[in-house]
């Protein structure tokens, strides 16, 4: 695969460059198989509608051609409807924000799915993805199977990470 390069001038990001060097949705790491692709993320609702409104050029636009969004942030746009994210001061104070992705996890998902790799940014971000997998198991244990009315914040944080826990 030759190497093609995404230029990135947006709110949040001026002259930030990258490189794809995977195909699109292919070899992602042995240990990171998400459930959702961003396409589908950004259908079913995600965020609150309010997610990288300002930077969608940098993404397919076939990734948008559905998804929800709003100008103020919607909680009833997310797929079960509730807010179940903190704000990027919480994130940032955590030391989770790496600087080539400052809007967090899901920037980070969508520019790997397109094919960049940061091998350190990479394993720190499918290690968060993993620790998120718990959910799942408290899910398991305390919900019937497909109750969407039992722990709906929690699913939808799942959803949030690319698990699909409408199947749970």
């Amino acid at each position: 695969m030759s190497v093609s390069w995404v230029e990135v001038n947006d709110r949040m990001q001026q002259g930030y460059r990258y490189a794809l060097t995977a195909p699109v949705g292919q070899n992602f790491d042995a240990g990171f198989t998400p459930e959702l692709t961003p396409t589908e993320m950004l259908t079913l609702g995600v965020f609150g509608g309010k997610y990288m409104t300002d930077c969608a050029d940098e993404f397919p636009a076939e990734w948008f051609a559905e998804a929800r969004f709003s100008s103020d942030r919607d909680p009833a746009l997310n797929f079960f409807g509730v807010d179940a994210s903190q704000p990027l001061s919480v994130w940032r104070a955590n030391g989770w924000i790496h600087p080539d992705d400052p809007r967090g996890w899901f920037q980070w998902y969508c520019r790997y799915f397109l094919g960049r790799r940061l091998a350190g940014e990479d394993k720190r971000q499918i290690g968060r993805w993993k620790a998120m997998r718990r959910h799942l198991s408290q899910l398991r244990r305390h919900c019937e199977p497909h109750n969407w009315r039992c722990r709906p914040r929690q699913r939808q944080a799942l959803l949030q990470w690319a698990y699909d826990s409408r199947c749970v």
